[in-house]
């Protein structure tokens, strides 16, 4: 792996303005001659090729979670979710459109991983369903976000504009929270879910990125491109598990 190599020219800021002080994600604001590189390409194709896998099974879950949905309400705001990440999907099409790859060839790699995740981490009911989404998601999404600091201006306002929190995330929060004390006991179960998801979508982090090289090497970097050296990611997974943990924190739950 690369280390993060210094370059006066360019200025450097975090992905995620919430992680202050982080430098360890070098962007380049000024020119970026790298983002021509076919190695580079490639990369960031994956990158959004992913997106659009998420976002497809997104809308599955969500339109499978809205017929679980206690109260007509529910029903209804997790049916809105659903349609947005359609949404989500065209916007990530478009831009493939625009650098003329097809969005199904993009997909491809990803489907199996994303088919074997969800068979493995089926929902038993709709608080597990929430949980999935709150959970597993916004951990997949983190890292998402991270690798997008490696990525070109254009494809980076992308990825934080599909994994923007549109509302799910409070909603997701205020159930949970109104099932525990409703019921203590649920916290444990659901506790217990939480860390199954987690590691699911670490084991099939790992097995796609040991299948994509040019998508780890947009974390790693090349000689003339921002990476990460090995401190860094170790750090960067750190960053991960830290906002999970403040995530089950804020739901009631022991990470």
């Amino acid at each position: 792996m690369n280390e993060e190599p210094t370059r006066p020219a360019a200025a450097e800021r975090a992905s995620d303005p919430a992680a202050s002080g982080q430098n360890d994600q070098a962007i380049v604001e000024t020119a970026e001659p790298w983002a021509e590189q076919a190695s580079y390409r490639e990369g960031a194709v994956d990158l959004l090729g992913i997106l659009a896998c998420g976002a497809l099974a997104a809308f599955d879950r969500l339109a499978e979670d809205a017929r679980l949905a206690p109260q007509l309400a529910d029903r209804v705001h997790m049916t809105t979710m659903a349609a947005l990440q359609v949404a989500h999907f065209e916007r990530v099409r478009a831009h493939l459109a625009v650098q003329g790859t097809d969005v199904m060839s993009a997909m491809a790699p990803f489907q199996a991983a994303f088919t074997a995740f969800h068979e493995y981490t089926r929902p038993k009911d709709w608080l597990e369903g929430l949980l999935k989404a709150y959970v597993g998601d916004e951990f997949a999404a983190d890292f998402y976000r991270e690798v997008a600091a490696f990525v070109d201006a254009d494809t980076r306002r992308l990825v934080h504009e599909v994994l923007a929190d549109a509302g799910h995330a409070d909603f997701v929060v205020e159930k949970v929270r109104a099932a525990i004390k409703a019921d203590p006991k649920v916290a444990g179960r659901l506790a217990l879910w939480s860390r199954r998801l987690v590691g699911e979508a670490l084991s099939q982090a790992q097995r796609v990125a040991a299948d994509r090289d040019s998508l780890t090497s947009l974390l790693t970097g090349t000689v003339d491109r921002p990476g990460l050296d090995l401190a860094a990611i170790s750090r960067m997974f750190s960053r991960l598990i830290e906002n999970h943990t403040r995530r089950m924190r804020t739901l009631g739950l022991q990470s």
